[in-house]
């Protein structure tokens, strides 16, 4: 068996590609841009605060807030660089700047979460005075002004990595802010002032965590790995049974940016076929059943039989 690609695989009748580029909604730029100005406001009264007060807890949240308003500036970089339009040299856009911008907020917060964490067990082994009542009043100023954020971001999340990536960053800030108003109460309650230091130590764990997540979807599309929500089997089996198609091969897919998948395969087409007709039943099926944004399709003549004349051998 021999595959036709002569008449086919250079020409542009053969090949179907549809096209959609990705871009940031307007929306999106403004909550990045809400929660940039409000977690730089609580940066600085926490910083002020932590000093003021000798609460580590404090001071490791305040050093995840700096890293949050460096991670909000390069989200809303990203957001902007999205919005370019594409050219010559960046024939897909620059949709994957937001996934370079979610890998390095990822590699900052594990950088931040190792000097949190040496400062929370020098403190442990050596405890400080702290001031339990106004580190829990700072506290929950920052755990209202961190919900506030993550509200702006929320909507937004959901279709972007880089939002995702600020609001992984908000939301470690509050259990960050939550846990030092725990620890600034046992102190006051109790006494307790090494509950500073396992409070940090707490910020410090859930830093880490955070960090992984970021770091191994940003790494997963850039190395072109599968959407995870996407089944490469049960899309191969109903691209394969849309009338026309004899075969599917070459099957790939991919993520250009967050939300953003794409898909290239090799179609063999039944005997008699219509290869426009088949590619756009291909297209209007991935589109609609599995939001694929940008889909190219070549199609094939089916291999046909061999035939041998005379008697067998």
């Amino acid at each position: 068996m021999t595959h036709d690609h002569g008449a086919h695989a250079h020409s542009h009748a053969a090949h179907g590609h549809d096209h959609a580029h990705a871009r940031a909604p307007a929306s999106e730029s403004t909550a990045l841009s809400r929660a940039f100005g409000l977690t730089a406001v609580v940066l600085v009264v926490e910083a002020v605060g932590g000093f003021a007060f000798g609460s580590v807890a404090l001071l490791a949240d305040a050093g995840h807030m700096l890293t949050d308003v460096g991670a909000l500036g390069i989200a809303l970089f990203a957001a902007w660089a999205v919005n370019r339009p594409r050219g010559r040299r960046h024939s897909f856009g620059y949709g994957r700047a937001e996934v370079l911008a979610a890998l390095l907020n990822g590699l900052l917060l594990g950088g931040v979460s190792v000097g949190i964490a040496v400062e929370a067990f020098s403190r442990l082994a050596a405890p400080h005075e702290i001031r339990a009542l106004p580190v829990m009043a700072i506290a929950a100023v920052g755990l209202v002004a961190n919900l506030i954020s993550g509200l702006f971001l929320l909507r937004s999340a959901s279709t972007s990595m880089n939002v995702r990536a600020a609001l992984y960053h908000v939301a470690g800030d509050a259990i960050g802010s939550l846990a030092a108003l725990a620890a600034g109460a046992a102190i006051w309650c109790f006494g307790w002032s090494r509950a500073d230091a396992l409070a940090g130590i707490a910020i410090a764990l859930l830093l880490v965590v955070s960090a992984a997540r970021l770091v191994r979807d940003s790494v997963h599309i850039l190395l072109e790995g599968a959407p995870p929500h996407l089944d490469l089997d049960e899309i191969a089996r109903r691209v394969g049974a849309v009338p026309g198609v004899a075969r599917l091969h070459d099957l790939h897919i991919w993520n250009i940016g967050s939300g953003f998948p794409a898909m290239s395969a090799h179609v063999d087409l039944s005997p008699g076929a219509n290869p426009e007709s088949v590619r756009r039943a291909v297209h209007r099926l991935l589109h609609q059943e599995y939001a694929v944004a940008h889909t190219t399709i070549q199609t094939e003549s089916a291999p046909p039989l061999l035939q041998v004349d005379g008697p067998p051998l």
